[in-house]
């Protein structure tokens, strides 16, 4: 039997702490490294990025975005970068962000999370605009083949706290956050014990109490928190940010790290662990 995303996580966090990397070829950062915005450099610098990775942390995180604007030859780098990854070790979380319906989003579900596939990753990111059922197909798929899925339930963008504030009116949630409502959604679609295999995405840089959430309800769950290093969260904030649900914490660093070059990187990483090792002991 294949063991759930969440157990395996689980493993990854024991034994080489909760930071994830992403791969994020930004056009500045291409630039910065020396590599051209090309299919080629975005290729260079993913797998540049695995390799420093490597044996320092246990999780990366691939913008597909970066990859795909590059079109075919672009999601060609990042079939590669994906392979190295799982190749290396590491788990790879696709920050793809799908949502739809239907058979559409179990095709979204089925190009990331099938065993084999050209774009096999651990994870994927999902946004539940239409509903966390609308995700079923992909939660579905992850549950039976050992996979996982970060639902966004409350981004460290401003541009998302209306919506992701606003209070449902009808239903058993109602009188809740629409952010609360994605959380409780995902809590019912883990059973069973130890860490769940279906997380959620919630912001380092805001507060959970403006959201309507509470520390308690993100336990048990993967929790993928960007807003860390470039957009001001600070690894300090952990604790008191997430409180018993930051040991199930994916702390994401980006730019933070991605800065310090080719040449610099694994150093940054190795700095950027132990800082948040440190903050968590």
């Amino acid at each position: 039997m294949t063991p759930g995303f969440g157990a395996r996580l689980q493993s990854v966090l024991d034994a080489r702490g909760p930071v994830c990397a992403g791969i994020d070829p930004h056009r500045s950062l291409l630039s910065d490294w020396g590599l051209p915005d090309t299919a080629a450099g975005v290729r260079e610098f993913g797998l540049r990025v695995v390799e420093a990775a490597t044996g320092r942390i246990g999780v990366v995180k691939p913008q597909v975005s970066f990859f795909e604007r590059h079109g075919s030859r672009g999601f060609a780098a990042l079939e590669e970068v994906l392979a190295a990854a799982r190749s290396a070790g590491l788990l790879v979380v696709a920050d793809c962000k799908r949502g739809d319906i239907g058979s559409t989003l179990d095709a979204y579900a089925e190009a990331w999370l099938t065993e084999g596939g050209p774009l096999e990753a651990d994870a994927m990111t999902a946004v539940a605009y239409q509903g966390v059922g609308s995700l079923d197909p992909a939660i579905t798929r992850a549950l039976t083949g050992g996979k996982g899925v970060f639902v966004l339930a409350a981004t460290s963008n401003p541009e998302a706290r209306d919506v992701q504030t606003a209070r449902t009116i009808e239903g058993p949630r109602a009188g809740r956050s629409v952010a609360a409502g994605i959380v409780g959604e995902v809590r019912s679609r883990n059973t069973g014990e130890g860490l769940g295999s279906i997380g959620v995405v919630v912001g380092a840089t805001i507060r959970l109490v403006d959201y309507g959430l509470t520390q308690e309800e993100l336990v048990g769950m993967p929790v993928l928190a960007p807003g860390f290093g470039h957009q001001g969260a600070k690894f300090a904030d952990l604790p008191a940010r997430y409180g018993p649900a930051a040991a199930s914490t994916l702390v994401n660093v980006s730019r933070s790290v991605l800065s310090a070059g080719p040449d610099g990187l694994a150093a940054a990483l190795d700095a950027t662990r132990k800082e948040v090792a440190e903050c968590l002991a």
